[in-house]
């Protein structure tokens, strides 16, 4: 059991290193300049949840066959590669970790959105260089936004630090 577990372990870490590359499809950076500087978690995190990309939203879900909705998506990419088990809503989610203001966003922290009228109704992972990914809404897939879009710069209610240095 341990050396699978192993095996996973190792093959999760070779395959995230190498490639998180392979789905920055426009040209931008992927993650925050100095990449390199990321804590272990801190690369887990933004790595696993990148490769969620393309997945299609399901309202409930939490895992990769099934397909995310937001919090489901933040669940499963943090239970997976930290084994911390957090909240199952966004509204749950905005009750743990370090409030951060915008300007101290570092990857891996958890961004809050208000987009049906109630606060924090909405989450995504930040990844760095103002962009972060999420599962939008039905109909739609796993996706890369920018905060500097206006839609989400409107809407945008907050940060949490989940992952300590």
């Amino acid at each position: 059991m341990w050396i699978r577990q192993l095996v996973y372990w190792l093959l999760l870490f070779f395959c995230l290193k190498a490639g998180a590359a392979w789905f920055n499809l426009r040209g931008v950076p992927l993650f925050a300049d100095g990449e390199d500087q990321l804590n272990t978690k801190q690369q887990y995190v933004t790595q696993l949840a990148s490769q969620q990309l393309g997945r299609p939203y399901r309202l409930g879900g939490q895992h990769p066959y099934q397909g995310f909705d937001c919090s489901g998506l933040v669940h499963y990419v943090f239970k997976s590669s930290t084994h911390r088990s957090l909240p199952r809503t966004s509204a749950g989610l905005s009750k743990v970790g370090q409030s951060i203001q915008r300007t101290d966003l570092q990857a891996g922290d958890l961004v809050f959105f208000n987009t049906t009228g109630k606060p924090n109704s909405h989450v995504g992972i930040y990844l760095g260089n103002q962009r972060f990914i999420h599962a939008p809404r039905n109909g739609k897939h796993v996706t890369i936004a920018s905060l500097k879009k206006g839609y989400w710069t409107k809407r945008y209610q907050g940060a949490k630090r989940i992952l300590q240095p």
